[in-house]
């Protein structure tokens, strides 16, 4: 049953989303998701949502939307103007919303994408256990202006007389600096023998034609030695390959389970975050690193991860633990 309607009044390219369909590749089908994974997980962590809980990805455009219900929210990723009712709030910190208030993400900067969670998430319809939008399966989609959310919980306002925001000191961990995408040598790479180091050479130019599925850029471009067929075969996201033409592409978290492209290279987890942030029009770099430099860079980012949700965890417990000392109820 709803715990109130959240109604969007302006929409620009905000969809609703979660970590991705992980089921979904043994069907054929793409496993799609946030695509920056870093910026959803804090998102959710920061409301204390399970990680994997229904969020909104805003790409590039306003949002704005107004819930019936006191909620908590929280946006992470790209940076962006807050407001709720007009007054500026901080990002990536837990924000207090009471029913009828508008929120306002506008000015969306420093990368593509914006997350917002809101505490208790949303109950909306799953595929393979996921709310992930899938173009080619028609499901899920772009919301709309006077679309509807249902909410699964009311959270009443954390801070009043007895409550200071300086328990919210977070410190957050926040969007690296520049675009370098990390890399380990993909499978194919002895195809392009001498030249497979172009790629490191000089920086790529992100092209208009990159979308969810994969980003297409121009660049200096490795050549294939080989001139034999590729058979179709299981891609993983993060593909670097070179198809014939003058455009190097790396696959995402949209890209078909299967490619018949030569892959240079793959992208390590942390950067696919990286990526999601890169607008057409901006160049990257890339970066070779070894695997055990890629895993250990994963073990850091999980650790950080895990810190985040202990600190946040604390919180909540506090307030909730102040809430009944003072109240003899509790908010949370």
């Amino acid at each position: 049953m709803s715990a109130g309607i959240l109604t969007i009044v302006e929409a620009g390219s905000t969809h609703v989303t979660d970590l991705g369909r992980r089921r979904g590749p043994r069907y054929g089908v793409p496993v799609n998701g946030a695509l920056d994974q870093r910026s959803a997980r804090i998102a959710n962590i920061l409301v204390g949502n399970p990680e994997n809980a229904a969020l909104l990805e805003i790409t590039a455009l306003d949002l704005e939307f107004v819930a019936d219900i006191d909620i908590l929210i929280a946006v992470t990723g790209a940076d962006g103007h807050l407001t709720i009712d007009g007054v500026g709030r901080p990002s990536g910190q837990p924000v207090s919303v009471r029913a009828g208030e508008a929120v306002a993400l506008r000015q969306l900067q420093g990368g593509l994408r914006a997350y917002l969670s809101v505490r208790g998430s949303f109950d909306v319809p799953l595929l393979l256990g996921s709310c992930a939008p899938d173009s080619v399966l028609g499901f899920g989609g772009r919301l709309a202006a006077g679309a509807t959310l249902d909410l699964r919980q009311a959270t009443s306002p954390l801070f009043n007389d007895h409550f200071s925001a300086e328990l919210y000191s977070l410190d957050v961990p926040r969007i690296p600096a520049g675009f370098v995408v990390d890399v380990t040598d993909g499978p194919d790479i002895d195809d392009f023998a001498g030249t497979a180091d172009r790629l490191f050479e000089q920086p790529y130019l992100v092209t208009p034609t990159s979308n969810h599925i994969g980003l297409r850029m121009t660049g200096p471009l490795p050549e294939r030695i080989s001139r034999g067929e590729v058979l179709s075969r299981g891609v993983p996201v993060g593909a670097v390959e070179v198809p014939p033409g003058d455009e190097l592409l790396v696959l995402h978290r949209g890209r078909g389970v299967t490619a018949g492209y030569p892959v240079l290279a793959v992208v390590t987890s942390s950067s696919l975050d990286v990526l999601a942030q890169v607008r057409p029009g901006q160049r990257l770099r890339f970066r070779r690193v070894s695997s055990a430099e890629a895993a250990a860079r994963t073990r850091a980012d999980l650790v950080a991860l895990d810190a985040l949700r202990l600190r946040v965890g604390a919180v909540f417990a506090a307030l909730d633990a102040l809430s009944l000392s003072t109240t003899g109820r509790t908010l949370l």
